[in-house]
């Protein structure tokens, strides 16, 4: 009863007080693999088996959410998570913000599919002197990357909220994107870096 805590035991508790703060952190979204990495940086050589061993002995896990279940027949299109209209002027005003973002006048590519709004005048005059790349007609694989971005964003945090209306849902990918993703997020892709 009077023995104090051993140099190993205070070790484990300190790395589950980190694990926690760092799963909180990531809004519970990080596995072992981010948090653990997380943990190497501040100088602590600790393995994602181990990090893994701990959240499951403390009952935490990455977030994960149920694969979406069609649950009514008919479809209910109040839901539409994008501008009122197909307008280039929400087109035009994305890349004034992007192109203010980045300290960038005049980019040297810009990306998109072939819909109205990326093919009408307004979209030519904004992106004057840009080289503008087109999506191939049937070949999905040149969106891949936002495709996939679309699907992280949904996993770990727009499927977790109960979506009002479209404010409401630019709020929260305006959170993710700039609280989250863009200046925390670990990316494996970047060699665990956040962009």
């Amino acid at each position: 009863k009077t023995r104090k805590p051993s140099g190993r035991q205070l070790k484990k508790e300190k790395r589950l007080e980190e694990i926690r703060k760092i799963h909180k952190g990531s809004h519970e979204i990080y596995g072992a693999p981010k948090i653990a990495e997380e943990m190497r940086k501040k100088g602590d050589a600790i393995s994602d088996k181990t990090v893994g061993n701990y959240m499951r002995e403390i009952g935490i896990r990455a977030c994960y959410t149920k694969p979406y279940t069609k649950t009514t027949i008919q479809p209910d299109f109040s839901r539409k998570l994008r501008s009122d209209t197909l307008e280039a002027k929400w087109v035009k005003d994305a890349i004034e913000k992007a192109k203010e973002a980045r300290g960038v006048d005049k980019p040297k590519i810009m990306h998109s599919d072939r819909g109205i709004q990326y093919t009408c005048e307004a979209y030519m005059e904004a992106t004057e002197g840009w080289e503008r790349s087109y999506s191939k007609k049937a070949y999905p694989w040149d969106n891949a990357c936002i495709e996939s971005f679309h699907s992280v964003l949904k996993k770990e945090w727009l499927n977790r909220f109960r979506i009002i209306d479209y404010d409401h849902a630019y709020r929260l990918v305006f959170e993710y994107i700039n609280t989250f993703y863009n200046t925390v997020r670990l990316h494996s892709h970047c060699k665990y870096k956040s962009p």
